[in-house]
């Protein structure tokens, strides 16, 4: 299975330490040529800088085609390459937090999992704590509803007691 994915959800799996449950979830990780910049940039958090100085081999970096679709030219330079990337290699999943770049590339055809996807299908699989990942998760600068965690953590209750 191969996704594509986002500066986001990289960023906080290695925050919280989970990065590595992606190739044990999926046999190919690509990241476009911009993502990885936005990821090694001074304003990403350190421990991502760090990470990206020492890359797993699972972990690939491409070249993105330069021709990217009008639809999607609102979107930001990392989104738009990792939704192109993602046409272009007929991904399984894009792997994408922001709202407006799930959407275009929804209306693209494109499969999209954030980040809340990742450490739930990560917990499925006996990967991690989901409790622990997403209290984690909330120390980090990632945004999300209190009402969707307590309804992630309401189904993994009920996953776990069967």
């Amino acid at each position: 299975m191969i996704v594509v994915a986002d500066t986001s959800p990289i960023n906080y799996l290695v925050e919280i330490g989970h990065v590595d449950v992606l190739p044990q979830l999926y046999s190919r990780v690509l990241v476009p040529q911009r993502v990885a910049e936005e990821l090694r940039d001074v304003q990403a958090p350190e421990k991502v800088r760090t990470w990206m100085d020492n890359l797993p081999e699972w972990f690939e970096v491409v070249t993105c085609p330069s021709h990217i679709n009008l639809s999607i030219a609102h979107l930001d330079p990392g989104e738009q390459e990792a939704i192109t990337l993602s046409r272009e290699m007929h991904a399984d999943y894009l792997l994408v937090d922001d709202m407006a770049a799930r959407t275009a590339a929804t209306q693209l055809h494109i499969q999209v999992i954030g980040t809340l996807g990742i450490l739930t299908r990560a917990s499925y699989h006996n990967l991690l704590d989901l409790p622990t990942s997403l209290a984690a998760l909330q120390e980090t600068s990632f945004f999300v509803a209190p009402e969707l965690i307590q309804q992630l953590l309401l189904e993994d209750a009920r996953r776990k007691k069967g």
